[in-house]
């Protein structure tokens, strides 16, 4: 059933607008805001905000599953998997940064880069398609890559868990919260990131993959989203970051990219699914 499930989030991905409507953040942002509000600790404040909403789902879960041979549960693992992906929309998000990068208007390309990417402080040309390069790289890999490689692995309560750590860690306001939550989900990430970065050696440069990641697969400390920007800019054999349409094709073949390792990611679950 996850095989079908995966191959369900797909269709609903391409097909449809369900990812928006099932999205809806607003009761779990009303219940961290009333969690900061009540001074509770870190440790205790993700219990409720994680461990709490992970628990109800597995109650749901375990009454379903006795039901219809399981079949019941199916649409609750969709809906779960779906909320579980990530809340940015990268290619539209990535729009005006492209057409302002094709014209060469490089102000313009600053402005929407913190506008719609976040992406501050950024005071060279060269720096600033090499931070958009690494955002598209890491909100594909948080989006996506991690979220369904916990729920391949472990089912719908990782995925979920894994969502409401990063938007612990995105939008708490109270520092040890914060940070507690970000410490966790770099755990979280320690295991899919690498398993991304291997993916990326067999679907692009092995190489140069292998030369640059080799010496930090078992380095805990490095942030996932550093691992995972080394690893794609070897993959792909990226040249100097350059103003104009070479530098928007840069982020074509990043994208590219990270289709040909979903479509190994699919091809490994789908042989997963048939002999085991």
């Amino acid at each position: 059933m996850s095989f079908l499930v995966l191959l369900l989030v797909l269709w609903v991905e391409k097909f449809s607008s369900w990812r928006r409507h099932i999205q809806h953040d607003g009761p779990w942002l009303r219940l961290l805001a009333r969690v900061e509000h009540s001074g509770t600790g870190a440790w205790a404040a993700l219990v409720v905000l994680v461990l709490l909403p992970v628990a109800l789902l597995g109650l749901l879960l375990v009454v379903l599953q006795p039901l219809a041979h399981g079949w019941l549960a199916l649409p609750v693992h969709l809906l779960v998997l779906i909320y579980s992906l990530g809340r940015t929309d990268v290619l539209a998000a990535l729009g005006p940064f492209r057409d302002a990068w094709r014209r060469g208007d490089s102000q313009a390309g600053y402005h929407v880069a913190e506008r719609d990417l976040q992406l501050a402080e950024v005071d060279e040309e060269r720096t600033l398609l090499q931070r958009v390069q690494a955002y598209l790289l890491w909100q594909g890999y948080q989006s996506f890559f991690a979220v369904i490689f916990w729920y391949a692995l472990l089912g719908p309560l990782a995925a979920l868990a894994y969502r409401l750590l990063a938007l612990s860690g995105e939008q708490a306001q109270q520092p040890a919260l914060r940070e507690q939550a970000l410490q966790l989900r770099h755990a979280l990430d320690w295991l899919p990131v690498r398993v991304l970065a291997a993916s990326f050696a067999l679907v692009g440069n092995f190489m140069a993959v292998t030369r640059v990641v080799l010496h930090e697969l078992l380095n805990w400390d490095i942030p996932a989203a550093q691992l995972v920007d080394k690893a794609g800019h070897a993959a792909d054999d990226l040249a100097e970051p350059a103003p104009g349409e070479a530098g928007v094709a840069s982020l074509d073949t990043l994208w590219q990219l990270l289709l040909r390792a979903a479509v190994l990611w699919y091809a490994a679950f789908a042989l997963w699914a048939l002999f085991f």
